[in-house]
């Protein structure tokens, strides 16, 4: 990745393992990662550090991805972050709930990571200079 400061990536996965996982990917990859296990905890890290990037499992302790993904896109500080729909649901409805909800992508799991090298370029807005 080129620029200055690293994105930062926020993942929210409720099972440890995965995150780690993810996190490692991430971190190869240049970015700055946070982690989050349920959807409240992903609303709360969200709001406190604004990451560019959020990667939401959609099947979530406490709240789930659907509703976390909602609660980001009300509030006007987290409302620009690019939100991935991580799951292993493979079905159409659910990826149009997710895109109902506000994500912006939706991925299956097991995640090729790869695809992450590009995804800045394709959905983020561009910097106006």
């Amino acid at each position: 990745m080129s620029g200055s400061s690293p994105l930062t990536v926020l993942v929210v996965e409720d099972y440890e393992d995965s995150r780690c996982l993810w996190r490692v990917a991430l971190e190869e990859r240049g970015y700055r990662v946070l982690e989050a296990a349920d959807g409240r905890e992903a609303v709360k890290v969200a709001l406190r550090e604004r990451p560019e990037i959020i990667l939401m499992d959609l099947t979530l302790p406490v709240m789930d991805g659907l509703a976390a993904t909602r609660r980001i896109r009300q509030t006007p500080k987290t409302r620009g972050a690019l939100i991935v729909a991580v799951t292993a649901h493979h079905e159409s409805n659910y990826r149009k709930q997710a895109l109902d909800a506000g994500c912006d992508a939706y991925v299956t799991k097991p995640i090729d990571f790869d695809w992450l090298n590009d995804l800045p370029g394709q959905l983020l807005p561009k910097d106006s200079e």
